[in-house]
């Protein structure tokens, strides 16, 4: 895609995701790459239940590079499935397979089943820190105001 920038990835398919694809951009404007369930029967996740679910990969991110595990917007919406540890990092010295912590926060039971999409893996740059330690920061308008300090979005109301 035009203005996109493409790192490649190797990717190594596990034998219990034989037959599955590898992760795939569900559009061509898409940020995460779909992640799927390698499992060989059903899983239910109770209410409130977590579970590392396989996804049958591993890949080799060139230094420099991170992989985050994400959530699916739909499962979350429409079934209350999510991610425990969101995002999850995979950082570029991981070589094991990526196992995706799934939780659900409704009160129904879910079916996972082989090959559902789970959630999203989304490649990005990151840098590095270099800490210097100083006395004080520079003063900015906001200063040390925290959660909701910087106001409310328009239409919604403060709550108490």
């Amino acid at each position: 895609m035009k203005g996109v920038e493409t790192v490649e990835v190797e990717v190594v398919r596990l034998a219990h995701a034989r037959d599955l694809p590898l992760p795939d951009y569900a559009t061509a404007a898409a940020a995460g790459a779909d992640l799927l369930a390698a499992i060989d029967g059903d899983i239910e996740l109770g209410s409130l239940e977590r579970r590392i679910v396989p996804t049958g990969i591993a890949i080799a991110l060139p230094v420099g590079f991170e992989a985050q595990v994400r959530p699916r917007s739909g499962l979350a919406a429409k079934n209350g499935v999510t991610l425990v540890n969101a995002p999850g990092t995979i950082d570029a010295d991981y070589r094991g397979e990526i196992g995706v912590i799934l939780v659900n926060l409704s009160k129904e039971p879910f079916r996972i089943s082989r090959g559902m999409r789970i959630a999203q893996l989304v490649v990005a740059r990151h840098a590095r820190a270099m800490w210097r330690e100083v006395g004080e920061l520079d003063r900015t308008a906001r200063g040390a105001g925290g959660f909701g300090s910087t106001g409310v979005a328009p239409g919604a109301t403060k709550s108490a």
